[in-house]
């Protein structure tokens, strides 16, 4: 891990920190079985750990924040310049929550809803490629 994101993570509460952990894992298996997105670079962007898919640019960014004034939630961000979010807005109404156009916000105390996030990381992930087309 980033030793940037690992200090910034550090601080998280527990449960913020396990959910951090799951949802980091998963962006990067999705990564890993994604034709086309290569590695990943890991960082911080706006404060948050990011993933970019620097060596191909075939994605967008992904985030992951927990903050003070919503203890009990996360949040995996996408740039709210994309579609990304409309789309899993219109492909998942009832599975997921979200914030606006650029956030969608797991409680920490429900169950990860790893298919339906599975499909919008790899989204993210192949953005470009698929505006490409």
């Amino acid at each position: 891990m980033n030793r940037l994101v690992e200090a910034k993570v550090s601080a998280y509460p527990q449960a913020a920190r396990e959910m951090f952990t799951r949802l980091r894992a998963l962006i990067f298996d999705v990564a890993a079985a994604t034709e086309g997105v290569g590695s990943l670079e890991e960082t911080l962007k706006w404060g948050e750990p990011a993933y970019l898919t620097t060596q191909t640019g075939s994605g967008t960014t992904i985030r992951i924040g927990w903050k003070p004034k919503t203890p009990g939630q996360i949040a995996m961000y996408f740039n709210c310049r994309t579609s990304v979010i409309r789309t899993i807005r219109s492909l998942f109404p009832d599975s997921l929550q979200f914030e606006g156009n650029r956030a969608l916000i797991l409680e920490l105390d429900q169950p990860l809803p790893e298919n339906e996030l599975r499909y919008c990381i790899s989204m993210a992930l192949r953005y470009h490629l698929e505006k490409e087309k």
